[in-house]
C-alpha cells in the first residue's frame, strides 16, 4: 500500500490508443501514481508503442499495470504447447503487431502483472471479483449485482460505456477509447475525472 498522501489516477482500457494516452498523461499530475486497469493491448493500431510507454512508467515506479483479459489471452497463447491452439495466437492483434519473437520477449513482463491493486478504502481490478473474493478478469453482471463493499470502492474497466457509471461501490471507467470514445482517468481519493477524446474523434 502506498502512503495515503499519494493520489492515484486509475486509467481505463487503453487498447493501443497511444496518442490518446500521451494526451491523457500530459494533463495528469506528474507526481501521482497511475494504475492501468489492464487491456493496455489489442485492438488499437499502436499497441507496441503503448506497451513500451506503460512499461517505462512501471519501471520508473510511476505506474502499476494490472492484468486484463486481453493480457491474459496473450499470456495463454504464448505459453500454449498445443499446436492446435497456435491459430489462437494469429487472432490476437498484439501478437500480429509484435511478431512472434518480440511477443515472446514480452511474456516475462506480462507474467509480472498483478491482477489487483489495493489502497486505503478502495481497490482496482480489471473486471471485478468472483463470489470467493478473487479477481475475475471477465466478470460482469454477477459482480455488479452482488458486490457487498468488502473491498471498499472498486474501480473497474472491461465493459465499454459511453460515460463513467457507478453501481453502489463500483465505478466503471472504460469509456471506449478504441471505439472513438474517451480515455478516462479517475482519482479514487477525490472522485475527480480527467478524460481525453480518441484522436480519431478529435
Amino acid at each position: 500500500m502506498r502512503p495515503s498522501r499519494t493520489r492515484h489516477w486509475v486509467i481505463g482500457d487503453v487498447h493501443g490508443c497511444h496518442q490518446s494516452l500521451l494526451n491523457l498523461l500530459a494533463v495528469l499530475p506528474s507526481g501521482d501514481h497511475l494504475v492501468f486497469l489492464g487491456d493496455v493491448i489489442n485492438r488499437g493500431a499502436a499497441t507496441e508503442a503503448t506497451m513500451d510507454l506503460v512499461w517505462d512508467l512501471v519501471r520508473l515506479g510511476r505506474a502499476t499495470w494490472l492484468r486484463g483479459n486481453h493480457e491474459q489471452d496473450l499470456i495463454d497463447a504464448l505459453q500454449s504447447s498445443n499446436q492446435d491452439e497456435s491459430q489462437h495466437q494469429l487472432m490476437l492483434d498484439t501478437y500480429k503487431q509484435l511478431g512472434e519473437e518480440r511477443a515472446k520477449r514480452w511474456l516475462q513482463r506480462l507474467l509480472q502483472l498483478p491482477s489487483v491493486y489495493r489502497a486505503d478504502g478502495w481497490s482496482a481490478t480489471h473486471a471485478g471479483f468472483n463470489s470467493s473474493g478473487e479477481p475475475d478478469l471477465s466478470i460482469r453482471d454477477p459482480f455488479w449485482e452482488s458486490y457487498d463493499g468488502r473491498f471498499g470502492l472498486v474501480v473497474v474497466g472491461h465493459t465499454p460505456r459511453p460515460q463513467v457509471e457507478r453501481y453502489g461501490h463500483i465505478v466503471l471507467i472504460d469509456t471506449g477509447a478504441v471505439y472513438g470514445g474517451l480515455l478516462t482517468a479517475f482519482c479514487p481519493e477525490t472522485d475527480a475525472l480527467v478524460q481525453v477524446p480518441d484522436r480519431k474523434s478529435g
